[in-house]
């Protein structure tokens, strides 16, 4: 009797794990859907008008904080979301990267608007009103940031969060990338949620 009751535990696991390779596919990202942050925004662009996350309903967006003057991180990571929507061809046009200062006293609105271009003409740059402004969406999104100061009088460079939260089409927050993920990881990510994943 102990016999055929391993037996059945067995086949039923096998059931069980049959029935999860049926299942999709992971993302390569930090899945956080039904997370209770980084659920939307309300900063300016760099032309002065207030955006938010409905804005860009129908497009899967990336919102990455950063700052113009970061040595390696922000450029990297804009670089990695343009080479991404390339990758998706025909359904470039679908990813939409935000980028949004921390560093509004430096970042002004034509500096900001050049730097974004740089990665590509879409992408879109905001720049919080006011550095109360800029505390308030940093601490809805969870992101840390500071300003660290340079080696000489009045120069400083910022730490923050090096990494992005990728919304859906329909607006909600899906996923946490880490710094560093890669191209093809994240265009697999951005092609599942466009495919309504």
């Amino acid at each position: 009797m102990m016999r055929a009751s391993v037996k059945a535990c067995l086949l039923a696991s096998l059931v069980l794990l049959g029935a999860c390779t049926d299942q999709p596919p992971a993302f390569n990202s930090v899945d956080i859907t039904g997370a209770a942050y980084a659920q939307d925004f309300s900063v300016p662009d760099v032309t002065g008008r207030v955006r938010s996350i409905p804005d860009f309903s129908g497009k899967v967006t990336v919102v990455f904080f950063g700052f113009t003057h970061c040595p390696d991180v922000c450029p990297t990571t804009l670089a990695e979301i343009s080479a991404v929507k390339k990758a998706l061809g025909k359904d470039g046009h679908r990813l939409q990267a935000v980028f949004i200062t921390l560093d509004p006293e430096r970042d002004t609105a034509p500096m900001l608007a050049a730097y974004v271009a740089h990665f590509d003409p879409a992408f879109v740059a905001l720049r919080p009103a006011s550095l109360s402004a800029l505390a308030d969406t940093a601490k809805a999104f969870k992101i840390y940031y500071k300003k660290v100061a340079g080696k000489t009088a009045g120069s400083y460079t910022m730490d923050h969060t090096a990494a992005s939260y990728v919304f859906d089409t329909h607006g909600r927050v899906r996923l946490f990338t880490r710094y560093g993920l890669g191209v093809e990881p994240l265009a697999q990510d951005v092609r599942r949620l466009l495919a309504g994943g």
